[in-house]
């Protein structure tokens, strides 16, 4: 939808005007809801389109329930990746045990996702596209908050004012950091340091992952269908995050190819593609925690305001239900702090839950010691050969509230959220969701 044509519209809408800055999982699923709830959505995106292919990526728990009620469960069902095994090797390359996924992963077969992040990204922009007006190839420039609304200068498009503002950019969050400070006071290192490429599908594997592990270093192969591509991850340990490397592609390169480079297995024909790819994401192994996610008519949501990490499995399940949190909650109040206080006050337990997970099993899948491999190893060798009936407690700890009806209550409690239950430190997931 074009600008034009939002204009005509909006002298008859009754909808506050809100400026979403992302077109990622979590811009284009609040843009849906927003509009739902009669609000005049723009949304401004850097990137020049919706970012296509892409490692895959899970919807579990509380985030199905989200893309069922905006009618996409059944498109993600016919291309849920169904991956068959996961096979660990040792530092020979020797087979340490060929597990069902979902036993690592948390997930449960049957019920949860597993979708390639552009086949998600892509199902979400096609619902709202023709409803909101995106602005590609743009981002903010600056922000100035007022009493009646936000100006905004766009870097391309020049100077609007909108209500509200809403960041959905990310990790690196460039209006975090405009709203915030810089990110090193949210920013929440877990010691590991990780790239994603893609490589050809040159070993044999159908639908299914291989890892391979030395203390401190893990590579990853991980194939959703037969023949063509699959999708390489190189993660290692590093005690302090590689400042100089991550605006320079060679840096990361170097250090990629230095830490890897008397590893076995099939890294050096790894290393090689590496080199040659043109799809190289590089990025640190993080968490975004922040004591509050608004300030006056600018909020966040997904990972710029809560990544978990991709050891979590939960960055996209967390943006689709923190878009749905945050668009429920603004509809349901005319008053944008009360409504910015309700999505903070409803989300954050389920939130928390999700993100302490992480605190118990970072070292399950990728040992930095001798010893914890060996652990690892043992537990691995243990497990049923079965998938899990139920995933963990913490993907589904959150019922989704109604809003509609709460629009027209005096009073809306918060939705319920289930206890704290431990969390296996095993039921982690083996690729990036913070490439979320």
């Amino acid at each position: 939808m074009t600008r034009t044509d939002l204009l005509e519209k909006t002298s008859a809408a009754r909808g506050r005007t809100v400026l979403i800055s992302g077109a990622g999982i979590a811009g284009s699923a609040l843009a849906y809801w927003l509009h739902r709830y009669g609000f005049v959505v723009t949304v401004v995106e850097k990137a020049g389109a919706v970012r296509d292919g892409g490692y895959p990526i899970d919807v579990r728990g509380t985030a199905l329930d989200v893309v069922r009620r905006m009618g996409l469960l059944p498109r993600l069902r016919d291309a849920h990746i169904d991956l068959r095994r996961l096979t660990f090797l040792d530092e020979d390359g020797a087979e340490v045990a060929s597990v069902d996924p979902y036993a690592v992963t948390g997930g449960v077969a049957g019920r949860d996702l597993e979708v390639r992040r552009g086949t998600l990204a892509g199902a979400l922009h096609e619902v709202v596209r023709d409803d909101v007006e995106f602005l590609f190839g743009d981002s903010i420039d600056t922000l100035d908050q007022h009493r009646h609304g936000v100006d905004v200068t766009l870097r391309v498009g020049g100077r609007r004012t909108f209500d509200l503002v809403l960041g959905a950019d990310g990790l690196h969050s460039h209006t975090r950091e405009l709203l915030f400070g810089p990110e090193e006071r949210f920013h929440r290192y877990l010691g590991y340091c990780f790239a994603g490429f893609t490589v050809r599908n040159t070993f044999g594997l159908v639908r299914e992952a291989a890892m391979w592990n030395a203390p401190g270093r893990a590579a990853v192969l991980y194939a959703v269908g037969a023949g063509g591509d699959a999708h390489g991850i190189l993660n290692f340990a590093r005690p302090q995050p590689p400042y100089e490397a991550y605006r320079d592609p060679q840096a990361q390169l170097d250090l990629v190819t230095a830490v890897f480079a008397d590893a076995g297995w099939a890294v050096p024909g790894m290393l090689a593609s590496l080199c040659d790819a043109d799809d190289l994401f590089f990025d640190v192994v993080s968490q975004i925690r922040m004591p509050r996610w608004s300030r006056g008519r600018v909020a966040l949501v997904g990972d710029a305001a809560y990544a978990p990490s991709f050891l979590t499995g939960q960055g996209s399940s967390l943006a689709l239900v923190g878009a749905y949190m945050l668009a429920g909650s603004l509809a349901a109040d005319k008053d944008h702090a009360a409504g910015l206080a309700a999505y903070e006050r409803d989300t954050r337990a389920f939130v928390t839950l999700n993100q302490d997970g992480v605190g118990k099993g970072e070292a399950a899948l990728f040992p930095t010691t001798a010893r914890a491999l060996e652990q690892r190893n043992t537990m691995l060798r243990s497990l049923d050969s079965a998938p899990p009936e139920e995933g963990r407690p913490a993907h589904a700890a959150l019922v989704l509230p109604e809003f509609r009806r709460a629009a027209a209550a005096a009073a809306s409690p918060p939705p319920p959220v289930a206890p704290a239950t431990p969390i296996s430190t095993t039921a982690h997931e083996p690729g990036p969701d913070t490439l979320n």
